[in-house]
């Protein structure tokens, strides 16, 4: 894999290239490899080691009713705990939200799904959930909407210039890590 820090120049889809583009814009440095598709965490092994990261899990959640639409950032190898989740946030019954409200909020497909999808959820749809872990981390990877690419770029550029650029909030959770109990 070789590491870029430039958008691509080949024929790419335009919901990755919005992500160049917006990176560029807010003056946002970054590394990007390409790469098979990654639809897990688990796949994403080679790209850690080839831009010095681990990339967090994004998940995207919703409530029982499908009113309330969570992106949780957390780190890849600590186990996802929904009641734990739910408690922290005031929300019953937290489950994984349908590819459909996927697309239709974030632009994004099943395998894809990054914190640079909530540049497409112009009606503040989604609330973005940040394990503290991921918050204190130098960097943080992510997909550009699409997942055969990746991205390291600083932490703080992201929520400091992104976030707010896209008109999102966060709200940091702590997740703890029962790995191993």
């Amino acid at each position: 894999m070789q590491v870029y820090t430039e958008a691509p120049t080949d024929e790419r889809l335009p919901k990755e290239m919005a992500v160049y583009r917006l990176l560029e814009k807010l003056e946002i440095p970054y590394q990007r490899v390409d790469h098979e598709a990654a639809m897990s965490i688990d796949d994403c092994h080679d790209v850690d080691r080839v831009l010095g990261i681990e990339i967090c899990k994004n998940l995207f959640l919703c409530n029982r009713q499908k009113t309330d639409f969570y992106l949780l950032l957390m780190p890849g190898k600590k186990p996802f705990k929904t009641k734990e989740l739910s408690a922290q946030i005031g929300t019953a019954r937290l489950s994984f939200a349908d590819s459909g409200h996927m697309e239709e909020y974030l632009n994004i497909t099943p395998g894809s799904v990054s914190i640079m999808g909530l540049m497409n959820d112009t009606k503040n749809r989604v609330r973005l959930l940040i394990d503290e872990e991921v918050f204190q981390e130098e960097y943080l990877g992510f997909h550009p909407c699409i997942n055969t690419s990746s991205i390291k770029a600083k932490a703080t550029d992201i929520w400091e210039k992104f976030l707010p650029a896209v008109h999102h909030d966060y709200t940091l959770v702590r997740l703890e890590n029962f790995a191993g109990l």
